[in-house]
């Protein structure tokens, strides 16, 4: 198999990917691609086809006016966007530009296997199995995301229903439920919002695991924004794994939510007990028949290739120190636990290509 170096890997070319590829850039780091003899250089290994991560995949309906929030990427602000664009072709977009902008050595569709010790010096080499072969590097900055992670619950019964199952990623838009009797599972974002949309064209009906949570004074970035992250930091520095968005901040009124609790879908069931051929099992033990389950059960972080490090605890977590792997410090993971949105994923990507540069890399004085 073809080995290549770099003194970086970042794995992912997402937000958080592409702001640690500026701070490289930016650090003096040069093409491990167009330069593979220079001192210090990287590599992006991006496993989508084109510019955009997981945003190319949002359902069609997503618009800009709904999510939440992108934040610039470093060094360059977004183009004017309308509230209306799908946020599907104006995120990817952006990214686009940006990465043509700055022209960082990016290589895809590239879908990494594995990452490996070479040897058992903490200051040796990592190596990183790839579809595009193995690259030899000194340190890896993971941003791989939760969108090739699905979390899909095992549930009784599930392979006997003759209707159709989906999760939130496979969604694409309400026409393919038109007329239809539809259960949907979950309590965060991505569950209201499509609850909202197909119950225009379908009978909906809603389950949770547990009552959700709506925020009387909706979302206030300086005060619920500042207990949020707080909160997963504190898993995250125990080792603990952090769980969805919404089970720190609870769901917020926003224009769907208040669009569905005022058509009188926002209706929530208490989780069904068994899935049966034609239908569902009702807690209370009656039956609903549903031609479809859709599961907006949300993501797990996609950490799989780094299992060979035996980087989690015994919480089950990954305990960070910052950025850095805490025991592993060749190893950062950006775009997660507190570094989830966009703005976090920013910092993250300076905090962690400072940190190398300080400790593995050796550079003192990085600020």
């Amino acid at each position: 198999m073809t080995e290549r170096s770099a003194t970086v890997v970042v794995i992912g070319a997402g937000q958080a990917g592409l702001s640690a590829a500026f701070h490289l850039r930016r650090r003096g780091f040069s093409s491990a691609i167009a330069d593979p003899s220079g001192a210090r250089t990287f590599v992006v290994l991006d496993a989508e086809a084109a510019p955009g991560g997981a945003w190319q995949h949002r359902w069609e309906s997503l618009q800009m006016a709904t999510v939440n929030g992108i934040f610039d990427l470093p060094g360059m602000a977004k183009p004017p966007i309308r509230a209306t664009d799908p946020s599907r072709e104006a995120v990817p977009r952006y990214f686009a530009a940006y990465e043509e902008e700055f022209g960082f050595p990016i290589l895809r569709p590239v879908r990494v296997t594995a990452v490996r010790r070479d040897d058992d010096d903490p200051e040796g080499d990592l190596l990183v199995e790839s579809s595009a072969g193995v690259w030899r590097t000194r340190a890896l900055v993971n941003a791989t995301g939760t969108w090739t992670n699905p979390l899909l619950p095992d549930h009784p019964g599930a392979e006997t229903f003759r209707g159709r199952q989906l999760h939130t990623r496979d969604y694409v838009s309400n026409a393919e439920f038109e007329g239809q009797r539809v259960a949907i599972v979950g309590g965060g974002i991505s569950a209201v919002q499509q609850l909202e949309e197909i119950s225009r064209v379908a009978t909906t009906f809603w389950y949770t695991r547990r009552e959700p949570v709506f925020l009387a004074d909706g979302f206030q970035p300086e005060t619920t924004g500042r207990a949020t992250i707080e909160k997963v930091l504190a898993d995250v520095e125990a080792g603990r794994p952090t769980g969805s968005v919404v089970s720190y901040t609870g769901l917020g009124w926003t224009s769907y939510t208040i669009a569905a609790r005022e058509r009188g879908v926002l209706e929530r069931r208490p989780m069904f007990t068994a899935i049966e051929p034609t239908g569902v099992r009702e807690a209370d033990g009656s039956f609903t028949a549903v031609d479809a389950i859709l599961w907006a059960t949300g993501f797990r972080a996609a950490l799989g290739h780094l299992d060979p490090l035996d980087l989690r605890g015994p919480l089950g977590g990954i305990a960070l120190e910052g950025t850095r792997v805490a025991g592993e410090p060749r190893v950062h993971l950006i775009g997660f636990g507190p570094s989830q949105s966009t703005v976090g994923a920013n910092r993250a990507g300076r905090e962690a290509v400072a940190t190398l540069l300080r400790t593995v890399l050796r550079q003192p004085g990085t600020a």
